[in-house]
């Protein structure tokens, strides 16, 4: 059975780079079928796709987070890593890792995902 779990710092300053670290057990972030994603829900809205890696390392992101984003990994450990800079208030939020199934699209929404992680508050403020 796969399981996701989402790490990293709860509180960042604005202005700030935002790292959070997906630790992935019981299925390997390289296989062809699944590709592994960051999505995020704010207070009182909902979900949003953040982007994807693949498991031949290839990335896409959410055309409104592209410039401050980027996703990366780390195979020795089964992990994915979420980067996103410049952090305003506006991006606290609760942050999920998911897996997908593979599709050719380039981008994933919410309901795409068949395993999540728990999710991890993360707030912006000085």
């Amino acid at each position: 059975q796969v399981k996701l779990q989402e790490s990293g710092p709860g509180l960042v300053k604005p202005s700030q780079t935002l790292s959070l670290t997906c630790t992935v057990s019981g299925g390997d972030i390289t296989t062809s079928d699944y590709t592994w994603n960051w999505l995020r829900q704010p207070p009182g809205k909902g979900l949003e796709w953040m982007g994807v890696i693949a498991g031949d390392g290839s990335t896409y992101y959410s055309p409104s987070l592209k410039s401050r984003t980027s996703i990366s990994r780390d195979t020795s450990y089964n992990q994915f890593s979420l980067q996103l800079s410049a952090v305003t208030p506006e991006d606290t939020a609760v942050y999920f890792c998911a897996r997908a199934p593979v599709h050719y699209s380039g981008t994933y929404s919410p309901e795409d995902m068949d395993c999540w992680g728990a999710g991890t508050l993360v707030t912006v403020s000085l």
